[in-house]
């Protein structure tokens, strides 16, 4: 059986930056920043007192009055991305209402805001207890509302892998069209985590930056004085679909997606080894048939912690030698925040559009030289990728807690 090519026609994104294809991918490239105070809840408890809020985000314009009471955040963010994937890939009901059509979303922390409400209501600290709960909290709910809303009656699976979980839930659903199991995934990542006890949570961990007096410059990736990084929400969803069912719809084809990889560091429940995370860029170049000379850009994990960033870079060394100091790696964490389960989705969307559009968005906020972090970030603002017109072709990495590593390969899509 030949394998069949896989490629991008569809993007939704709900992000702390606004939300669409182009209004966040403007805002990426002109290196502003989604960070601000936290305002939805008390944080005079908390060291760390900002985040990554989609303030945008309007629930109403994309659910029922009657539907949201229904909805925890992280499903309304996944139901109003994919609204907005669908619509960019002009994807009609003939399309989506399919036994051929599945939906795989990754999630670091599922329905947590509900299962904190839930809590909350069986202890008598606030609310009452509701039927709603279990279908409203459990940890696959995103994912089955968008089956139930587009009808796509394929696959239906939900990936957790903390900070990697969106960048598998792409690679599988990558996996099952290419072997034939499906022409078409809906797929990406959603995490809604800015609630107050994971806040507490997080703080306790000493790995979110405190440095609250400039919300937009906290997160500094790869820099010597960074802190952390600043947690976040928001959703990124892709509409995945073999080569020949868009080219017999005509779709807007944005980037092929050529490798994926995925390993297990086996070794520290939090702290990253860089073996497993330069194993996973192997396994992904293998599987696209690439050679490290191959990859023109590096969308890095970049969360801006002292542990990752440091490991993440030697692991690309550890891939690509000498070479790694010539391309180009970059983190849009500093301006999106880190939203968990969606971030390797929303990283894989901005590396899709990268190879499409030839632009790097930039890693700001980069300050003071880190040697042991020396490779080209592009601090200096967005900038070219390569003046080749074809054949260009970017790696995304995600790593997560448990060490989970997740790394795909996109390609600038050409018919040959």
């Amino acid at each position: 059986m030949s394998l069949k090519r896989v490629v991008v026609t569809g993007i939704g994104m709900i992000t702390p930056l606004g939300l669409g294809r182009e209004n966040v991918w403007a805002a990426l490239c002109a290196g502003k920043s989604g960070i601000s105070r936290i305002t939805k809840f008390d944080t005079s408890e908390y060291k760390p007192k900002i985040a990554g809020i989609c303030r945008e985000f309007e629930p109403l314009e994309y659910v029922s009055e009657r539907e949201l009471g229904r909805l925890d955040r992280s499903s309304q963010l996944a139901l109003a991305a994919t609204t907005l994937a669908a619509e960019d890939g002009r994807l009609k009901d003939e399309h989506l209402h399919s036994f051929r059509t599945g939906v795989i979303l990754g999630t670091g922390y599922g329905c947590i805001e509900s299962m904190e409400e839930g809590y909350a209501s069986f202890f008598g600290v606030r609310g009452t207890r509701s039927a709603i709960g279990v279908p409203k909290a459990m940890a696959n709910a995103a994912a089955s509302n968008v089956s139930l809303r587009f009808k796509a009656r394929g696959p239906n699976l939900t990936v957790a892998t903390a900070c990697s979980s969106g960048a598998n839930a792409i690679g599988q659903s990558y996996y099952l069209i290419r072997s034939g199991v499906a022409d078409r995934m809906i797929t990406g990542g959603i995490d809604a985590p800015v609630t107050p006890a994971m806040m507490d949570h997080w703080q306790f961990l000493r790995v979110l930056s405190t440095q609250n007096e400039e919300p937009a410059r906290a997160c500094k990736p790869f820099s010597a004085n960074r802190d952390g990084f600043v947690l976040a929400e928001g959703a990124g969803i892709v509409i995945l679909e073999a080569l020949d069912t868009a080219l017999a719809r005509d779709a807007h084809i944005y980037a092929e997606i050529v490798g994926y990889g995925a390993t297990a560091d086996a070794s520290h429940i939090t702290l990253p080894d860089s073996a497993g995370e330069a194993e996973a860029m192997r396994v992904a170049l293998k599987d696209a048939g690439l050679d490290a000379e191959d990859i023109h850009y590096i969308n890095a994990h970049g969360t801006a912690t002292k542990a990752n960033d440091s490991s993440e870079t030697n692991a690309i060394k550890q891939v690509f030698g000498d070479r790694a100091y010539q391309i180009p790696v970059s983190s849009i964490k500093g301006m999106l925040g880190h939203s968990m389960g969606a971030s390797g989705a929303l990283e894989l969307i901005s590396t899709a559009l990268t190879v499409e559009r030839n632009v790097v968005p930039p890693t700001i906020n980069y300050e003071q030289r880190d040697p042991e972090c020396d490779l080209d970030y592009v601090t200096d603002g967005a900038r070219p990728l390569r003046e080749q017109a074809t054949h260009r072709v970017a790696m995304s990495n995600s790593f997560g807690f448990g060490g989970n590593n997740a790394v795909l390969i996109a390609r600038q899509f050409s018919a040959t």
